[in-house]
């Protein structure tokens, strides 16, 4: 796997389950290693992962933490600007933690940009971010994944779906 080969990107509202987005994709034959998260600060999730405390006199929540961290760590990778990440592959590990050297632009779009996205893009999408909640991104192997995958990401729900460097909203003809 290489985080500078073939990849397709979904953008999704706070409010969708991401864990059906991940279940799509593994039912197609993408593996969780395979999977890069990036998730506002503001999602939902994240909060869970910022206020995890898992030795804590609340059970539940310290379960509900724990969980959602273990979850975390099956993935690729999951970045949340400002609050931390969680790096399994090492293909990821190198592209967000080893290269990253873009000081002029925010964490969320330094993230985007070492994945592969162009720094135009890169801000687009960071902007966005904040707005939307989550980017799901799949690291393929050639060209026609990155196609299936889109194709994937579109029917979870996804608000823009497409590869690196050719946009192609979710409601546009490919």
């Amino acid at each position: 796997m290489s985080v500078n080969g073939p990849a397709a990107y979904g953008m999704y509202p706070r409010n969708v389950a991401l864990p059906e987005v991940v279940c799509a994709l593994n039912r197609a034959g993408f593996d969780n290693e395979e999977i890069c998260m990036v998730l506002s600060p503001a999602h939902p999730v994240a909060t869970v992962v910022r206020d995890a405390k898992i030795l804590d006199d609340k059970p539940e929540e310290s379960a509900t933490s724990a969980r959602m961290i273990g979850w975390f760590s099956e993935f690729g990778a999951v970045v949340i600007p400002t609050v931390g990440f969680f790096i399994r592959s090492q293909a990821f590990f190198h592209a967000l933690v080893v290269e990253q050297n873009f000081p002029a632009l925010s964490r969320g779009s330094r993230t985007l940009l070492a994945l592969g996205f162009s720094e135009g893009e890169a801000k687009r999408l960071g902007h966005q971010l904040c707005d939307v909640g989550a980017m799901v991104y799949v690291s393929c192997h050639e060209n026609g994944e990155a196609d299936s995958a889109i194709e994937l990401l579109r029917r979870a729900g996804a608000r823009e779906a497409a590869s690196l460097g050719i946009a192609k909203s979710a409601g546009a003809a490919a």
